[in-house]
């Protein structure tokens, strides 16, 4: 009898270490502030609210909308926005930017899950409220779901396809159990999701655009629209969030106005007359030579640097897979000896760029300059023999050229690399084995891409190769990327401590063909699903590491992307009336927690 009632015993002491609630959850460990903390270290916990600030974009926008994806790129900035906050709506808990991948409490004001994470349960704060005074619920969090699943863009689309089934428990909790589709960061992206107040949506129109001011449960409310120049929130003096400690130090002002510009260029004029409050630079020939200007003298207008804990990310030339030219691995690495990296840097950027060789470079998920060990080797099995020696054992690093733009060896190296992909030089034409000329068009969004691609343009014409440019405007670039029809473009892969799902979107095969994916070089590779799947399956930080270099390894040795540089500083220049935290978290400035010092 005894055998029998102390497994039980323990199944009832499991069942309860389960159901306790938490605070906060972390892709990997525990989070790192207790249950009572007060508020996120990088903060300012006493600011006071009011003022205001304008920030600038460059594009245009005719939609109010960010879960649909007609115009899903011409959003009107602020809606759910990454780098301005989410202003309307709110997600179920708050990202710390100060941890890997940390999340705590917001319209849910506590967590339930297991250890084997085949199920989260949400339990809704009770003062949660929608802006017109109305509770938010578990029925609002299960529209939501079910609304961007028939209605909604992707990755927000496909979400419910790793559940088996949603349920309300209790009068605050909605519970998601998952299937065998799921992995060990989906019960994070769910608390990452947006929701949305059934009470004020028509699903019958939802996927349409719209330009009609939308209710959240968020801390500001829209004021007004100018369809493509500008929009303006203003905060909502009846936020329920405002005394939360995850929403303590941010949304400091009582307006906020995104101002849209064509170019850069008009932007950093506005900026300086005072009519943008920041300008976040990337250039940094920019910004070593064009803060020369009254303001600056006057101290009206500051600069600051700040150094995040982040890897650098891969900023490249991206080629097509989609196009049979580039269909060989041989040919993409050829194509890419050509740039010339230290004629650019030195020409256009005076020497402030580093070469980027890894997609998490400067971090300890990097591959460059670390051979694969026991553990990595293991769990890359027969995948292993598909990676170049030199990147497999650490030893891979881009050539240095001369720095004239023609550096003969180098440019040897390329021939040779395109002569084994079945090409040669013949009248002066790069040519197949058909006699057909090799030739592309490189897409630029604006003018600093068309300078690298001009760069990069009179280094393939020594080898006889012809490449195009053309510069579109931002609505026919993102409906050309949305639909993958291009040849090369340059794309910015942002990397984080924590990389997970958004690694299916880049460079899973399920994405290759869905329309509005990231998957811009058009990757559809067994091995590399698997690797995603190992990195998205990993329980210890050691398992996680071994998983996301081994994914590193087989995307540099697929040479999808043409690497460029990164910088490890962060540049952005202010209207000194805009104060900051003294604390720079682990991701960086953050500008949601940035505000008016003339309310002060």
């Amino acid at each position: 009898m005894l055998r029998i009632a102390l497994p039980f015993v323990f199944a009832l002491v499991a069942s309860a270490a389960i159901a306790q609630p938490l605070h906060g959850i972390a892709m990997h460990g525990d989070p790192a502030l207790p249950p009572d903390y007060t508020h996120f270290s990088y903060v300012n916990p006493d600011v006071k609210k009011g003022g205001k600030i304008t920030y600038g974009v460059v594009g245009t926008f005719d939609n109010l909308n960010p879960f649909i994806l007609k115009s899903m790129r011409t959003t009107a900035r602020g809606m759910w926005d990454p780098e301005f906050g989410n202003l309307v709506y709110e997600s179920l808990m708050q990202r710390s930017r100060d941890e890997p991948f940390t999340m705590y409490g917001l319209l849910a004001e506590s967590v339930e899950w297991d250890d084997d994470r085949t199920f989260i349960q949400f339990n809704i704060n009770p003062k949660a409220k929608w802006q017109d005074g109305q509770p938010v619920t578990p029925e609002d969090v299960m529209f939501s779901f079910e609304l961007l699943r028939d209605k909604g863009r992707v990755p927000f689309a496909s979400r419910l396809s790793v559940v088996s089934k949603m349920e309300k428990i209790g009068e605050h909790g909605v519970r998601f159990t998952f299937n065998d589709k799921a992995d060990r960061e989906t019960p994070l992206i769910f608390a990452l999701a947006p929701v949305l107040p059934k009470h004020a949506i028509d699903p019958e129109t939802f996927d349409r655009t719209s330009l009609t001011p939308p209710m959240g449960s968020g801390p500001y409310k829209v004021k007004s629209v100018k369809p493509g120049e500008s929009i303006t929130y203003e905060r909502d003096p009846n936020y329920w969030g405002k005394d939360i400690p995850a929403k303590v130090g941010f949304d400091n002002y009582d307006q906020l106005t995104v101002q849209y510009f064509l170019q850069d260029t008009t932007l950093f004029e506005a900026f300086k007359k005072g009519d943008v409050d920041v300008y976040p630079d990337g250039s940094p020939g920019h910004w070593a030579t064009a803060y020369n200007f009254p303001a600056i003298a006057s101290g009206t207008i500051v600069k600051d640097t700040f150094k995040p804990k982040l890897p650098s990310g891969m900023l490249g030339f991206v080629f097509n897979t989609r196009r049979p030219m580039f269909e060989d691995a041989k040919l993409r690495e050829g194509l890419s000896l050509v740039f010339d990296f230290e004629w650019a840097n030195k020409n256009l950027f005076s020497n402030a760029y580093k070469r980027t060789e890894s997609f998490w470079q400067n971090s300890d998920l990097s591959s460059f300059g670390v051979p694969a060990d026991e553990r990595e080797l293991t769990l890359l099995g027969p995948i292993k023999q598909r990676i170049q020696p030199d990147i497999l054992n650490g030893t891979y690093k881009l050539p240095v050229t001369d720095g004239s733009g023609r550096d003969r060896n180098v440019l040897r190296q390329a021939v040779q690399l395109l002569k084994e992909a079945g090409y040669s030089i013949q009248g002066g034409k790069m040519v197949d084995a058909t006699g057909k000329h090799l030739a592309f068009e490189i897409m630029t969004q604006n003018t600093d891409q068309e300078k690298l691609a001009v760069v990069y343009q009179r280094s393939l014409q020594t080898l006889g190769i012809s490449a195009s440019i053309r510069t579109v405007d931002d609505s026919q670039y993102q409906s050309r990327t949305n639909s993958f029809d291009y040849d090369v473009i340059i794309k910015s892969y942002p990397s984080s401590l924590s990389p997970g799902s958004e690694q299916l979107s880049f460079w899973s095969s399920a994405s290759r063909d869905r329309e509005g994916s990231s998957n811009f070089a058009g990757v559809a590779d067994p091995d590399v699903d698997t690797l995603i799947d190992h990195i998205l399956a990993a329980r210890s930080a050691e398992d996680f590491t071994a998983a996301v270099r081994s994914h590193d390894r087989m995307l540099l040795s697929g040479h999808y992307v043409l690497p460029l540089y990164h910088t490890d500083q962060q540049w952005i220049a202010r209207n000194k009336r805009i104060g900051h935290p003294d604390s720079v978290p682990l991701y960086g400035y953050q500008l949601p927690t940035w505000w008016d010092a003339s309310a002060q």
